[in-house]
């Protein structure tokens, strides 16, 4: 499913990301009426002519209020009046979402420059004003890491393959190239990236900046990948980093979480371009258990997808076609509308139960069944009654027979197998923790999938599936969640997730009230025991003090935030690139 975020506004521009546009009418302007002390007039026509002088002076202060709160544009300002029609937005004032409308910020500052040239002056103007100039991608975190209302920088429009060098399999590119347009450029050089993440749409900078990752216990997430990067900065303009050239930095600045400068180009080590035989088997925890090793040691890539109330568990795996006996030979044992028969069973089934209690009225425009993916089926299943845990056992049931009926193999180029269809807009929560080391795993990672099945059971927590577990080897980038010295560790990576599969604003609320207690629990039975930290762009800032206390004190403890202030200090002391999040997560201090 194709995911970015959203722009919505009146410029003109256009705008090489994928946006949509809205206008939002105006909310009314608020005021409380004055009060006065009271007094005894001397007569009722005094008391008359004082009341109607206030109903006056209130009209006229109301009026004025409404004139000047609402600013019109230039061509407004000669037109007549007209009663009760609200003044126009201001062109310059635009709505930017990330792609589950989870996170949404208003701004008038939204830049998009076309070459180095015009971002190093964007940077410069914007820091001698002290205006907020804070980096964002193509807007898929779902935490919005990389939104700001004072204004942001998006490089979607500096988005060229700069240098390839074949021998070396390494290419330069600008960081807003987007994965799959990266990928496709270079295919003709016969080389690709390492790895992938689940979609195909980040801006590489915008992945490399928050420690995105793939999965495959041998390979790295995509920050180790990159080898030099050009960080345009604040305070010391354009730098450029590497092992060679100020190693501690350019580690530091790989995970960067936008705060150090805004990444303008990367160099990559890529690899051969290759074919995948992906295999899909349908297995259960106690198998697994026997099989764990073998499986995180033989296989390039390697998931399991947890289906909650169920003994299910997928397991995915990719490796290279092998040259010598070439693709398996499958025939799979049930066809893809098989496979689909009993979600859409069910669908039938639970449609016709909750228009008879007049839950869901009839629409008109119901799609037909047939031609909905697995996902599209889900999400429209799980919308009939989301927060029910029967209703949603239900479902998870109806996937676990999907998967069943799915097992077998596929053959691609690894672009195009190692992409997964995550539903639609979503909350999701995944913690990285480590597990051992490739030649000896801890187990630590399935006891942790134990623990939270059970305490999903227990607390009967309307879990939809997938839980998702990856793994990855060590990154050096300190400020990465899966860091480490040691260059064997292996690191595991398990999501959460609740779907928002409709629009309506109080199911919507409600499903991020029961998210967050289901959070809340996996944080307070597991985070700690297995020294779990949440992906960068997937952490949620706390609003109770003690809690974001807390989280501070947790994140000082696993990451060298003292170093990484000293370093926002220095490249960035007007705070330009910072955000509410970032300024939340690693308060500053003047002792840095």
């Amino acid at each position: 499913m194709f995911r970015s975020f959203s722009l919505k506004r009146s410029f003109r521009t256009h705008l090489k990301t994928l946006v949509h546009c809205r206008h939002q009418p105006p909310l009314p302007f608020p005021f409380s009426p004055v009060r006065t002390l009271s007094t005894t007039p001397s007569s009722s026509s005094e008391s008359e002519l004082r009341k109607y002088l206030g109903y006056t002076a209130l009209l006229v202060f109301c009026g004025a209020a409404t004139y000047y709160s609402f600013p019109f544009p230039e061509n407004a300002k000669h037109k007549k009046a007209q009663l009760f029609r609200y003044a126009p937005l201001p062109e310059d004032l635009h709505t930017v979402s990330n792609w589950s409308g989870t996170h949404e910020v208003q701004t008038r500052h939204f830049h998009q420059p076309e070459n180095l040239k015009q971002l190093e002056e964007l940077v410069k103007e914007s820091n001698e004003k002290r205006a907020k100039l804070r980096p964002v991608g193509s807007g898929l975190s779902p935490n919005g890491i990389g939104l700001a209302r004072g204004g942001m920088v998006n490089l979607a429009l500096m988005d060229k393959v700069l240098e390839v060098d074949k021998g070396n399999k390494r290419v330069r590119v600008q960081a807003g190239i987007r994965v799959q347009q990266l990928v496709d450029e270079i295919k003709d050089y016969g080389l690709t990236l390492q790895n992938f993440a689940s979609i195909r749409e980040q801006q590489i900078g915008g992945i490399l900046q928050v420690g995105a990752h793939g999965t495959g216990a041998k390979l790295p997430p995509i920050d180790e990948q990159i080898v030099s990067m050009k960080l345009v900065t604040p305070a010391k303009g354009t730098i450029e980093l590497s092992k060679e050239k100020d190693p501690e930095l350019f580690y530091l600045a790989r995970c960067g979480l936008g705060g150090l400068g805004v990444v303008a180009e990367v160099t990559i080590q890529c690899v051969e371009r290759q074919e995948l035989v992906e295999h899909t088997t349908v297995s259960n925890l106690k198998d697994l258990k026997k099989n764990h090793k073998k499986t995180l040691s033989e296989n390039k890539h390697v998931k399991y997808l947890y289906i909650p109330y169920t003994d299910t568990v997928v397991v995915v795996t990719c490796n290279p076609v092998s040259g010598r006996r070439g693709p398996p030979k499958f025939k799979p044992k049930y066809s893809k509308d098989e496979a689909m028969q009993d979600i859409r069973e069910l669908y039938k089934e639970s449609l016709k139960k909750y228009r008879a209690r007049e839950i869901t009225p009839p629409d008109s425009n119901e799609p037909d069944i047939n031609e909905l993916s697995f996902t599209e089926l889900r999400d429209k299943l799980l919308s009939l009654d989301p927060l029910n845990k029967d209703h949603v056992v239900k479902v998870n049931h109806a996937e676990a027979e999907f998967w069943r009926k799915s097992e077998g193999y596929r053959v691609g180029w690894s672009d195009e197998i190692l992409g997964f269809d995550c539903g639609g807009q979503q909350w999701v929560s995944e913690t990285c923790f480590p597990a051992g080391t490739l030649s000896k795993p801890s187990m630590k990672d399935l006891e942790y999938i134990e623990e939270l099945k059970k305490l999903i059971e227990t607390k009967e927590i309307p879990a939809p599936a997938p839980i998702e577990q990856r793994w990855t080897a060590r990154s050096q980038s300190p400020m990465s969640p899966a860091s480490s010295s040691a260059e064997d560790d292996i690191f595991s990576w398990v999501g959460i997730i609740m779907y928002l599969p409709t629009m309506d604003a109080r199911q919507r609320k409600d499903i991020t009230e029961e998210f967050f207690h289901y959070r809340h629990l996996t944080q307070s039975h597991l985070w700690d025991k297995y020294s779990a930290y949440e992906h960068w762009a997937k952490i949620e800032v706390p609003k109770d003090k003690e809690e974001l206390e807390a989280l501070q004190a947790r994140l000082k403890n696993r990451f060298p935030v003292d170093a990484y202030n000293k370093a926002r200090k220095e490249l960035d002391p007007n705070r330009i690139l910072s955000n509410n999040v970032l300024e939340k997560l690693f308060p500053l201090s003047d002792l840095v």
